[in-house]
């Protein structure tokens, strides 16, 4: 077996294996775009060795989205073809596994259309579908990502997809004799981060550096967590390879002030640069950047509640992924190098007993509910992270360094 083979198996068992954690007589439900074929056919090797009973997979190709935005009717930049909705429920009824691959082999390639539509063209009722799936536990699912040239030359400006494998090794613990041993001991490690967050009761987050003055507040309701899930029916998967974050669900109504992001943002098939947002009684009532804008602001546009926060995580400079010094251009990955927040769909399961709610309930609670969630990056060393409660701040990250014990 050649040394990329070998690569290339060792990183689909860790998918499988720890990220998804495939069980005996499952089926598994893998979505990825055409490039990320070779990585799709190893996943199914590996999950058939972990006696997976069907291994299932659909492919994106992005420039038949492409002739959708620019040529396509308005009415279905959003509409989902119904057999993708039924595939979501059966996977789920079936309690199957699900693995999902990232790394954009052409990352810019909407970038030249109206970028309003680009942003408006989201299959809404599949993402409701998959967001059901996430909040309610319904599948042990992860996301990876398959390194190849189109991605390496966003990252590096060159297609050096060799040295986008090791930052990808590295950034995923696939580097180490056992990664499986090395996983269980980081997440323990983000699972303590969590649990000590949780001990302060903190009202609310407030970042303060270059740009941004952003304090989102928190629930009473909120609970901090960390890289490991647990389905419905007990079965514990790793959502995010790489994952360096401990997150919780804010409250939607309580976001204040303005922030600037401190990487490029990946969406849509564009690339969002230099994105400010400013919010007022929890909305993001503006928005600007130097590329990509009006990307943004078709997203915000997508329903009422996009506008309002649904996720903030806190990142520090011992993130793996930020270690590497690269700017990914990949959200699952830019995200694990800094401190991210996300508008859009609130993190049901952070926000104790608002699964048991309706989600008109939820969100008047400040449970926010919506077709979108985008995750966007603030943080890094010169962004101040503290903890506010009884009008007091406690510092939470200085210097890119984690100060709570």
């Amino acid at each position: 077996m050649s040394g990329q083979a070998e690569r290339l198996e060792r990183y689909a068992e860790l998918a499988v294996r720890v990220g998804a954690n495939v069980r005996p007589g499952q089926q598994v439900g893998v979505f990825a775009q055409l490039a990320h074929a070779p990585l799709v056919r190893e996943i199914a090797r590996v999950a058939y060795r972990q006696s997976a009973t069907y291994v299932d997979y659909v492919y994106e190709d992005a420039h038949v989205k492409r002739a959708l935005i620019e040529l396509g009717p308005e009415e279905s930049l959003s509409w989902t073809p119904p057999w993708l909705v039924t595939r979501v429920r059966d996977l789920n009824a079936k309690r199957s596994a699900v693995i999902s691959i990232a790394g954009d082999p052409e990352p810019e390639l909407f970038s030249d259309l109206d970028g309003e539509r680009v942003g408006r063209t989201r299959m809404i009722e599949l993402s409701r579908a998959l967001s059901r799936q996430f909040n309610e536990m319904l599948a042990n699912w992860t996301i990876v990502a398959y390194p190849n040239e189109g991605w390496a030359r966003s990252a590096f400006g060159e297609p050096d997809v060799e040295r986008l494998w090791e930052a990808v090794a590295f950034a995923t613990r696939l580097d180490e004799p056992d990664p499986v041993a090395a996983w269980r001991g980081h997440l323990e490690g983000l699972a303590e981060r969590a649990r000590v967050l949780q001990e302060h009761e903190f009202d609310a987050i407030r970042f303060h550096g270059p740009g941004t003055d952003l304090t989102v507040g928190l629930l009473p309701i909120s609970i901090w967590r960390a890289a490991r899930f647990t389905t419905s029916w007990g079965v514990e998967h790793v959502p995010n390879m790489p994952t360096e974050e401990v997150f919780t669900t804010p409250d939607s109504r309580r976001t204040e002030g303005f922030v600037r992001s401190t990487r490029p943002l990946a969406v849509g098939g564009s690339l969002v640069r230099d994105l400010e947002l400013r919010f007022e009684g929890g909305k993001a009532v503006e928005v600007n950047a130097s590329a990509g804008a009006d990307i943004i602001r078709g997203q915000l546009e997508t329903d009422e509640w996009a506008r309002y926060l649904g996720e903030i995580a806190l990142v520090d400079g011992s993130s793996r992924v930020g270690q590497t010094g690269i700017t990914f251009m990949n959200t699952l990955f830019d995200e694990n190098a800094t401190c991210h927040i996300a508008y859009g769909d609130g993190i049901t399961f952070s926000a104790e007993g608002a699964g048991e709610l309706s989600e008109e309930e939820r969100r008047k609670i400040g449970v926010n509910s919506s077709a979108v969630h985008t995750d966007f990056m603030i943080g890094g060393p010169e962004v101040d992270v503290d903890g506010l409660r009884g009008g007091t701040e406690t510092p939470i990250i200085r210097d890119d360094a984690w100060q709570l014990k």
